[in-house]
């Protein structure tokens, strides 16, 4: 079993004004002769460290149980960073969603070989990072096709964003959230119920017809649960 490397880049915002850290996974058997969907990881640090998905990636690549995809893990420099960025009441939302979508996209499509349509393009987030995921791909729908939702926060704006939704025909929703979630210690907003919002958001994502897959799952809001999970939101999203 070959693993792949994790290229450690700096980008300059000007959405943002200041420099973001990407990490980019690329597989073993990386070649600019091939063709890539991409795969953009909010908490993307995270993602590495405790969901390993560079590691899921490549063993089901290695097998042949999935297409070739780049990963791309963006850090938070803070926890107060990360709140301002992905909560969507953060004063600094619209400016990281833009900086995915105009910033981001474009860097990954001109030093990639990517597909650089939104069918191979996707978002996965856990927590907050999967509420900006999805409020990302809901701003824009023909950038992005595939969404993956690891217990996400979600209030009535999120529930507006996805009511408001024109065409959910554009892009896929992978959703799961834990039956153990029902008292989340947060940083700032303390403890919260996060199952029964994650309902609501099920009914109306339904209700709104996009492709949708969701699961509860036996568990709490940690990292345990969700990196169990890593490789099976991979191969539904990415398998042949």
């Amino acid at each position: 079993m070959k693993y792949g490397r994790i290229e450690d880049i700096t980008l300059y915002s000007q959405e943002l004004d200041e420099n973001m850290q990407l990490l980019i996974h690329l597989p073993h058997n990386y070649s600019p002769l091939y063709k890539y969907s991409v795969l953009i990881a909010s908490d993307g640090k995270d993602y590495f460290q405790y969901g390993r998905i560079g590691r899921v990636v490549d063993e089901l690549m290695d097998a042949d149980d999935i297409e070739n995809v780049i990963v791309v893990g963006v850090p938070y420099k803070s926890v107060l960073e990360r709140r301002r960025m992905y909560h969507p009441q953060g004063d600094r939302l619209e400016a990281y969603i833009r900086f995915l979508a105009h910033e981001l996209v474009p860097y990954i499509d001109e030093n990639y070989p990517t597909y650089q349509i939104g069918a191979g393009r996707g978002l996965i987030g856990d927590s907050l990072a999967a509420t900006v995921s999805l409020l990302t791909a809901l701003k824009y729908p023909n950038c992005f096709g595939q969404v993956i939702l690891h217990s996400p926060f979600v209030d009535e704006l999120v529930l507006e964003a996805v009511e408001a939704a024109k065409d959910p025909s554009r892009f896929s929703i992978y959703h799961v959230i834990g039956e153990g979630e029902t008292e989340v210690k947060t940083t700032v907003d303390g403890v919260q119920d996060f199952l029964t919002p994650n309902r609501t958001l099920k009914d109306e994502i339904e209700r709104k017809g996009f492709p949708y897959f969701y699961e509860e799952f036996k568990g709490d809001h940690t990292w345990k649960h969700w990196q169990a999970d890593v490789r099976r939101a991979i191969l539904k999203t990415y398998g042949y």
